[in-house]
C-alpha cells in the first residue's frame, strides 16, 4: 500500500464527508422543499475518492446526476454545496443550479449533469484542450451503468482513443439504471469488456474497496499523463438508497441483497484494512467522524443563514458576455 498516513486520513475523511453530506444534507434539503429530487451516492464513496486521490486541482472531472461525491472528492466546499441545494446565493451556482448542476471551475469540477452520459463529452473536450495546449492535465468522465448504453459515450470513447486523449472513462456500476437491473440491459458481462472495441485498456474494479480503486486509477492516470491515451474503468458499487428520495428500492431489490452490500460498506472495509495493520487507530477514525458531523452542522447553518436570490437575479448569468475583442475576431473568422 503506497499510501502514507496523511493520504490514508484524506481517503477516510473524504469518504466520511461524502456519506455525511448525503445522509445529513439531503433530508434537510427536502424539509426546506428545495431541490428535493436529489440522488444520493451513499455507498459509492470509494469510487470518486480513490480516483480523485490521484488528481490535482488543475485536472478535470465531469459528473452525473448522482454527483455530490464527485464534487466533494474533487475539493468542492461542502458548505457551498449545501447552500446550492438550499437555493441560496452563496451556493456554488448562486442557488440556481441545485443538486444536478453543481460546478466549481476553480477545482476542475466541470459540473454534475442531469442528462444521462451528457457530461462525458465535456471531459473529452477538456482532455483535448489539455493535449492541444500541452497542459499535462487529465480528465475523468463519470457515468453510470445506465449511461453505458448511451451513444454519446461510445462516440466519445472512439474519439478519445483515435486522438489518444488523456481521459479516463469511469463507469460507476451500481447495479441499477433507476430500477432496471444492469444484467437486463448490458450486452456483455462487464462494461469494461467494451474497452477492447476501442483499443483501450479496461479494468473491472471492486468499487467498494477504496484501495482497489486507488490502485487501478493510479495506472489509468499515469497512462493518461504519459500520453498513451484513455482507459475505461468499471467500478462495481452499490447505492444504499433509492434512485431519488421518492424511490422505494425494495420494489425492485431484496432486503438480502441490500444486507450483502451493506456488509461491504466502503467505510467498514477501510477500517478493517488499516486498523489491524496499525496504520490508523479507531480513536483517530472516530475523531474524523465527529469532525465531519460538525462540518455538516456548520454547512447547514451556513446555508440557512445565506440569503435566497432576489427576483432580478433570475436574469443574471444566463448568457456569456464575451469581450468585444473576442466578438470582433469571431465575426472576422472564415468558415
Amino acid at each position: 500500500m503506497e499510501l502514507d498516513r496523511d493520504n490514508l486520513i484524506w481517503l477516510y475523511r473524504t469518504m466520511v464527508t461524502i456519506r455525511r453530506f448525503e445522509e445529513r444534507g439531503i433530508p434537510e434539503t427536502g424539509q426546506r422543499r428545495m431541490s428535493a429530487s436529489v440522488h444520493s451516492s451513499a455507498g459509492q464513496e470509494a469510487v470518486p475518492t480513490g480516483i480523485c486521490a490521484h488528481l490535482t486541482k488543475e485536472d478535470y472531472i465531469a459528473s452525473t446526476h448522482r454527483g455530490h461525491g464527485h464534487a466533494i472528492a474533487k475539493g468542492v466546499d461542502p458548505k457551498l454545496m449545501m447552500a446550492e441545494l438550499f437555493g441560496r446565493t452563496t451556493g456554488t451556482n448562486k442557488g440556481k443550479g441545485g443538486s444536478m448542476h453543481i460546478a466549481d471551475m476553480s477545482k476542475g469540477m466541470l459540473g454534475t449533469n442531469g442528462v444521462v452520459a451528457a457530461s462525458v463529452p465535456l471531459a473529452v473536450g477538456a482532455a483535448l484542450t489539455s493535449k492541444l495546449k500541452k497542459l499535462g492535465r487529465v480528465a475523468v468522465a463519470f457515468f453510470g451503468d445506465g449511461g453505458a448504453n448511451q451513444g454519446v459515450l461510445h462516440e466519445s470513447m472512439n474519439l478519445a482513443a483515435v486522438w489518444k486523449l488523456p481521459v479516463i472513462f469511469c463507469c460507476e456500476n451500481n447495479g441499477y439504471a433507476e430500477s432496471t437491473p444492469v444484467e437486463y440491459a448490458l450486452s456483455v458481462p462487464n462494461v469494461a469488456d467494451r474497452a477492447a472495441g476501442y483499443g483501450m485498456p479496461g479494468f473491472h474494479v471492486d468499487g467498494m474497496d477504496v484501495f482497489a480503486v486507488y490502485e487501478a486509477a493510479g495506472q489509468a492516470v499515469a497512462r493518461a499523463r504519459a500520453g498513451l491515451g484513455p482507459t475505461l474503468m468499471e467500478c462495481r458499487t452499490y447505492r444504499y438508497y433509492g434512485h431519488t428520495v421518492f424511490d422505494n428500492p425494495l420494489t425492485y431489490r431484496t432486503k438480502e441483497e441490500e444486507a450483502f452490500w451493506r456488509n461491504r460498506d466502503p467505510l467498514k472495509l477501510f477500517r478493517e484494512r488499516v486498523m489491524p495493520e496499525g496504520l490508523l487507530t479507531a480513536e483517530e477514525l472516530d475523531r474524523i467522524d465527529r469532525e465531519t458531523d460538525q462540518l455538516m452542522e456548520d454547512a447547514i447553518k451556513f446555508a440557512d443563514d445565506s440569503p435566497l436570490p432576489e427576483a432580478p437575479q433570475l436574469y443574471e448569468d444566463v448568457y456569456v458576455n464575451y469581450p468585444k475583442e473576442m466578438m470582433k475576431r469571431g465575426a472576422n473568422m472564415e468558415i
